[in-house]
């Protein structure tokens, strides 16, 4: 073989080399570049059921998508609080949230229905409807307002807890101060059972009751724990005025940039993430109020009778300002009194 033939040889081959060097580079940067990273905000302490669903949540989108898709968390309020992530979500500036129902209030004047007091009688009944077909039309409220609500998650119940003035009954209500969300339905509830409401921030409650300047509040009970109140109040009651929901939802401008597939996998992640909370969030109810005996905070059940009927006046005042109140309140009464059935 001549010297220029040889020359040619290896030139070929190192094109060859030089050339296959590229196909891969062009490759993994393609990969890198197609890979999506999102959001997902939530307010609630790191050991909560929100931020372990949130975590199934992930894993699952990840297996789903085959790695194409991969979910950031980021817990107590990093990326701001529910009301500021619902903007954020609408304008498309962060892609996933875990939120309460009451701070969407404003921009979805329907979900105001969930505020009233005693509109479900026990946490089994508001998981049941919320996970139906009713709590389904209350989640595609959310697209006309740019955002996809992916699924409703486990329901907070909201009960009375004080520092040192005992419930004995109704009638210790009077001029209670006690401190509520910043809602018409839960600052009128509290005001028929004959309490004076205080709305306040959450982040200043603990100071305002080690203070003297709120008798108590109203809180599920793994938050009571959670957020150590129990330093602070002896007195826990089972009094059920609302049964708050809370929605794992999405932005649609970073729902409309998934393919259907990937869609898909979203709407299946999310439904295995409801089942876990569902699960989870019963067991940190359970655990939290046996935590809490084992402190010497002294829970009590209420007979919530006179309570409700208490509310009776207030409730349907509220459902008459809401926007189709009267026959949303239907629906979801109905809803109760249905069969217990799967639902998903």
């Amino acid at each position: 073989m001549s010297s220029l033939s040889r020359a040619q040889k290896m030139l070929r081959v190192a094109m060859s080399a030089a050339l296959a060097t590229m196909c891969v580079a062009v490759s993994s940067s393609a990969v890198a570049q197609d890979k999506i990273v999102m959001k997902l905000g939530h307010t609630l302490a790191p050991d909560n059921h929100y931020q372990l669903t949130a975590e199934v949540f992930a894993k699952e989108v990840a297996k789903r998508t085959h790695g194409h898709v991969e979910i950031e968390l980021f817990p107590q309020s990093q990326l701001g609080g529910e009301v500021q992530m619902t903007e954020a979500l609408r304008t498309g500036t962060q892609d996933l949230m875990i939120s309460a129902q009451a701070p969407i209030d404003n921009t979805i004047k329907q979900w105001q229905i969930f505020d009233t007091p005693y509109l479900f009688s026990d946490m089994d009944e508001a998981n049941r409807v919320l996970q139906g077909p009713v709590g389904r039309k209350y989640l595609d409220m959310m697209k006309p307002v740019n955002m996809i609500g992916l699924t409703w998650l486990a329901v907070g119940e909201r009960d009375l807890f004080t520092t040192k003035r005992p419930v004995h009954s109704l009638a210790d209500m009077k001029d209670l101060k006690v401190r509520v969300m910043q809602s018409p339905g839960y600052i009128a509830g509290y005001k028929a059972l004959g309490a004076n409401p205080t709305p306040l921030a959450y982040n200043q409650l603990f100071l305002a009751l080690s203070q003297g300047l709120v008798d108590g509040a109203d809180t599920s009970p793994e938050q009571f724990v959670q957020d150590k109140f129990s330093d602070v109040a002896r007195h826990f009651y089972l009094t059920h005025v609302n049964y708050l929901p809370v929605v794992l939802a999405m932005s649609k401008a970073s729902w409309d940039k998934l393919s259907p597939a990937d869609q898909n996998a979203f709407q299946q992640s999310a439904k295995i993430a409801a089942d876990f909370d569902l699960k989870e969030y019963k067991r940190e109810y359970d655990a939290a109020l046996a935590a809490m005996k084992s402190k010497g905070i002294q829970v009590t059940t209420v007979d919530t009778r006179p309570w409700a009927q208490a509310t009776q006046a207030a409730r349907q005042q509220l459902i008459a300002k809401i926007p189709d109140g009267p026959a949303l309140y239907q629906q979801i009464t109905a809803a109760t009194q249905a069969p217990a059935i799967a639902s998903k």
